[in-house]
């Protein structure tokens, strides 16, 4: 339970009405009891949250101490392979490899086994293999079937002709991320970061067999859930942002959530990759992805979160990958230091959290249901319900209702939990902004 809390911010305009009183036309005042549920959390305008991918050294060391001091959360993708105390590592599952080399001698690279030697590819007994499965996984998504294949051939006859020195080495990205505790982690999410899967290797799973997407999302999952809890297995973000639709549909089985994307008939999603901007939409809420690289400008960052603030449709997913030299598109943590204080400086309108904070708000507004009642006694009485899973839908909703204009001060409870605040008003009349449980208690407001 969330205590609740009196919220004094600008009026909601986009917002889902479900209850028992009907709103009369603007300027002519609303319904007393009349409660909706806030676009956002908090009632701000829009939504931030901050998101790193790879858990590479340096975000730990150089961006994390930045955010705590500024107080702001964020969500980590982390690989987990290489945390100490994980149990699963990277390993190919399917028939024994020297099979696979074996075969290759006679049968070229095709549809029909392409899929299962590029899964194989990091695991064939020798370094430097690792990064022909990333290339050709990458060709394979995007089309590029013929280079795929040139490259598994070209792999299998390097190995055949013994060209590579035994052992194994994984992906730079599972290089750089080697350092970080399972310690670490539990201290980082008790602080209010949400650590999330990033796979196991960091592998390209477009070059994936099914049985082998499904180890590195599940086992990953296992391992976040054993080491931290279920309320880390949330969020997810397949590596490298693909949106491959194989890909995509069994990842939808393992996470709740995932980062590369996000299908919801209530959501417009604009990647990463796009040039776009929110722009008009039909939609209730916009997912804009912007991941800064080295040569992004700080003021075209700044943009994004302008933007985010007067919109008020608009959820901000901002991406970021290496900190100081280590990592893909390396930026400095001064300059972060600097773009983190002026999101900071728009907290009075965007809400800022974790990716699976906002997905879990989101989703619960958008199951909501809101019934109220005026007993005529000076008492409303509402009910806030969802549809959804209790136990992993928990995230407090932020509610709006209509007060009697006499009322000077506002006494909310919800079981034990109350306060009094002041009410605020807009053109349709007093009203009170306050947190409230979904499926909890029954709320009532009461004035003096």
């Amino acid at each position: 339970m969330y205590p609740i809390s009196q919220i004094n911010l600008r009026p909601l305009f986009l917002i889902i009405a479900i209850g028992s009183f009907a709103i009369t036309s603007r300027g002519q005042g609303t319904a007393t009891g009349k409660t909706t549920v806030a676009e956002w959390q908090y009632g701000k305008n829009g939504a931030v949250s901050i998101t790193y991918d790879d858990a590479s050294r340096n975000q730990f060391t150089r961006a994390l101490p930045v955010m705590e001091r500024l107080k702001m959360p964020a969500t980590f993708f982390v690989i987990t392979g290489p945390i100490k105390g994980s149990k699963y590592q990277g390993k190919f599952i399917g028939r024994p490899v020297q099979d696979i080399i074996k075969e290759s001698a006679t049968v070229p690279t095709n549809d029909q086994n392409f899929l299962e030697r590029c899964s194989a590819a990091g695991y064939l007994g020798y370094k430097g293999t690792i990064s022909f499965h990333t290339k050709a996984g990458g060709a394979y998504d995007s089309g590029h079937r013929d280079r795929a294949f040139k490259l598994m051939d070209s792999l299998y006859l390097k190995v055949r002709n013994g060209d590579f020195q035994p052992g194994y080495e994984p992906c730079p990205e599972y290089l750089q991320a080697i350092g970080s505790s399972w310690d670490d982690f539990r201290k980082d999410a008790a602080e209010g970061y949400e650590i999330a899967s990033h796979s196991i290797t960091h592998a390209t799973m477009p070059g994936l067999d099914e049985a082998n997407i499904r180890y590195e999302l599940e086992k990953s999952k296992e391992d976040i859930l054993n080491q931290l809890g279920p309320k880390y297995t949330f969020s997810a973000e397949v590596p490298y942002g693909y949106e491959n639709e194989r890909v995509m549909q069994i990842a939808y089985k393992i996470y709740p959530a995932l980062r590369n994307r996000m299908p919801e008939p209530w959501l417009k999603e604009i990647d990463r990759a796009s040039r776009k901007t929110p722009g008009v939409a039909d939609k209730d809420y916009i997912q804009w992805q912007r991941g800064a690289t080295t040569k992004t400008p700080l003021p075209l960052m700044k943009s994004w979160v302008d933007t985010a603030a007067v919109r008020k449709d608009t959820w901000l997913v901002l991406v970021f990958h290496g900190i100081d030299s280590l990592g893909y598109e390396a930026l400095n943590h001064e300059l972060l230091d600097e773009y983190f204080q002026y999101i900071k400086s728009s907290e009075d309108k965007l809400w800022v959290a974790t990716f699976g904070d906002v997905t879990k708000y989101m989703r619960e507004r958008e199951h909501a249901e809101v019934k109220s009642s005026n007993d005529g006694n000076g008492k409303i009485t509402i009910t806030l319900t969802h549809s959804l899973d209790k136990k992993m839908y928990d995230i407090p909703l932020t509610l709006k209702t209509y007060v009697p204009s006499g009322w000077k001060a506002v006494k909310i409870k919800q079981g034990n939990h109350s306060s009094q605040i002041q009410p605020t008003h807009d053109d349709d009349g007093s009203y009170v902004l306050y947190q409230a449980d979904p499926n909890g208690a029954m709320i009532t407001l009461s004035g003096s």
